[in-house]
């Protein structure tokens, strides 16, 4: 196992169109919950322990070789939102195509198969985590970072945020980030026995609500 390959995965400049979407902070911020440092800090903070807590664990699962189509319906059961369900599957076909480049492997050549038009994103990032040798924890880590991470990107360029600023809201973020992806990969654990429902189903009705409102904006930054 090469833990570089982390770096490489996480890498906000891995061709993966993770820079294209907000994480739901472009609607937060027109509502007004994202004004500056300190609500960015609440909002990532919400999201790591919700939709962050079930993508993490969803990344960690697949890792472990659990059935992606399985995994994939678990997904969709989690997001009640259509507007988030096609932008998740719009991101896990582009990060499919960048880690088959990367990281040639059987499992994700079936993936492209079974999912023509995407898998969810958590879904294929586990798959291609295991292709590239990182194991369950690695890929929680990896989906939880990404989980605030979008946002407080997106954020600096919403508000004109200082990027120091955004990069300290995702530092004191580190330690609950550690909590997340340890709870993330033991639940994927228990998935292998007990199936997905052992898997984690937190929800963030503001993000779900926000990204239908969000979908039909004439004029938007981000595509969710």
């Amino acid at each position: 196992m090469s833990r570089a390959a982390l770096l490489v995965l996480a890498d906000g400049r891995f061709p993966a169109g993770g820079h294209a979407h907000s994480g739901g902070a472009e609607a937060a911020v027109k509502a007004g919950r994202i004004t500056g440092a300190a609500s960015l800090e609440d909002f990532c903070r919400g999201r790591l322990h919700t939709t962050g807590t079930v993508s993490a664990a969803l990344a960690a699962a697949a890792a472990l070789g659990l059935d992606p189509v399985a995994l994939d319906e678990a997904a969709d059961a989690r997001t009640p939102s259509a507007a988030l369900r096609v932008a998740a599957r719009r991101l896990g076909r582009q990060l499919l195509r960048a880690a088959r480049v990367a990281w040639p492997a059987l499992e994700l050549d079936a993936l492209a198969r079974q999912f023509p038009k995407g898998a969810h994103q958590p879904v294929v990032l586990g798959v291609a985590a295991r292709a590239a040798g990182l194991d369950a924890e690695d890929a929680a880590y990896c989906s939880a970072y990404e989980s605030v991470s979008g946002p407080a990107t997106a954020v600096v360029r919403l508000l004109s945020l200082d990027p120091f600023d955004a990069t300290a809201v995702l530092a004191r973020l580190a330690p609950q980030l550690d909590e997340v992806a340890r709870a993330a990969a033991e639940s994927a654990r228990r998935a292998v026995g007990e199936g997905v429902d052992a898997l984690p189903a937190a929800s963030a009705p503001l993000l779900e609500v926000g990204a239908e409102g969000h979908a039909g904006w004439a004029v938007r930054l981000f595509a969710s």
